[in-house]
């Protein structure tokens, strides 16, 4: 499975590291993500998400039912 936010659709960015000498070679920006286990106590059941720091975030201020509808909604989820 790819790298993908599933709350916030967030994935990796291509850069360049630049040396003193300002030579460019490409690197990647890797997401901060965490696969985490979250309980739906209206469907009493668990579901597993792959999610960043920020989608944390969202899920925590938002509530995960609203923040898995929007992210169904987004085309983040299937």
């Amino acid at each position: 499975m790819s790298r993908i936010c599933q709350i916030t659709g967030k994935r990796a960015m291509v850069g360049n590291n630049v040396s003193h000498a300002n030579n460019k070679t490409k690197r990647r920006f890797e997401i901060n993500l965490l696969e985490k286990k979250f309980y739906l106590p209206e469907q009493e059941k668990s579901v597993t998400l792959k999610v960043s720091a920020h989608g944390l975030r969202i899920i925590n201020r938002i509530g995960i039912e609203e923040a898995l509808e929007r992210a169904t909604r987004n085309g983040f989820i299937k």
